[in-house]
């Protein structure tokens, strides 16, 4: 039997690398993932570095591309933007994800036709991850679980293979390291076909340093999550404050009714007045969560078409 055309040809791999002082890690990364990506093409994309990481990518054989504004994510927006292929590898630049584990998050993605696949971090070692990250990334990855009805388990990896309508349909709004979570929920909230494959983690080479911070990072969770249930889930996020303001002025009520009805009187109007101030605050807060649950629909329907737009890997 003769094959097709679009069987036989050959698809194209690129590796992403998002760098920031990274000098002491990224050759090991570009020679790892070269080894075990031998026809991919390996960029790096360097975000203002300081300490030469630019000039020993180049080094190393990668295609240098210079990032301009900083974060993670303006550099992501880049890499989608800038490089053309059919899956795209995208790996941190700090040495401590496993190169020899690409090849198979590749092959899961071509033959099961999937448009992303997440390197689960699997420690190496008990306490590669600090308390504090490892608890934050526990505690977010449940949380969007129970958002989308489907289960995570490490939405915080920088290790993920992508096909090209993931890339190209995908609109890049974070700035920071919080991009990871926006990723997944591009997926979940299109419900993409996802898989996640367990790969080793191991610790930074020495004298190589984390840019995360337990307690700053830790607050951009937080308000993330919060961020994402009133994005995602406006109506139930706004009815669940349109509900705390009217109990609030229920409760603030109830003595004012209770002296009407036994002099006639009210004699407190501040708080007559604070309480249907409340009250009016709630059915806002209501109708304003149906109006974005709409807008959110529309949102969603524009994001599926975009990526529709594109066609599947062959």
């Amino acid at each position: 039997m003769v094959e097709s055309a679009a069987v036989l040809r050959p698809r194209r791999v690129a590796v992403l690398i998002p760098c920031y002082n990274e000098a002491i890690a990224i050759a090991a990364v570009v020679q790892d993932f070269r080894r075990a990506l031998p026809g991919a093409a390996i960029h790096v994309f360097d975000n203002n570095s300081r300490d030469g990481t630019a000039d020993v990518a180049a080094a190393a054989g990668a295609t240098v591309h210079s990032v301009r504004l900083q974060g993670k994510g303006h550099v992501v927006r880049r890499m989608f933007a800038d490089v053309e292929a059919d899956a795209y590898v995208m790996v941190d630049g700090d040495d401590t994800y496993d190169a020899a584990s690409a090849p198979q998050l590749v092959a899961r993605l071509f033959a099961e036709n999937l448009d992303m696949v997440v390197g689960v971090r699997e420690p190496i070692h008990a306490d590669v991850h600090r308390p504090g990250h490892a608890f934050g990334n526990r505690m977010l990855t449940g949380f969007l679980s129970q958002l989308f009805g489907r289960n995570c388990s490490d939405i915080l990896s920088g290790y993920r293979v992508f096909s090209r309508r993931f890339a190209k349909s995908f609109p890049v709004l974070s700035q920071g390291f919080e991009i990871e979570t926006e990723l997944t929920v591009h997926a979940l909230e299109l419900k993409m076909a996802v898989a996640e494959v367990g790969t080793p983690f191991k610790e930074r080479p020495e004298g190589s340093h984390s840019k995360l911070s337990t307690v700053r990072d830790g607050i951009r969770i937080v308000v993330t999550m919060v961020r994402l249930f009133g994005a995602e889930r406006p109506l139930a996020f706004y009815s669940a404050i349109a509900g705390a303001l009217a109990l609030l002025a229920v409760l603030l009520a109830v003595p004012l009714f209770v002296t009407y009805a036994e002099t006639g009187l009210v004699p407190r109007f501040p708080t007559a007045i604070l309480s249907t101030g409340l009250m009016l605050l709630a059915a806002l807060s209501f109708f304003a969560g149906l109006i974005l649950d709409t807008v959110t629909r529309g949102r969603r329907e524009l994001k599926m078409l975009a990526y529709l737009g594109h066609p599947a890997p062959e």
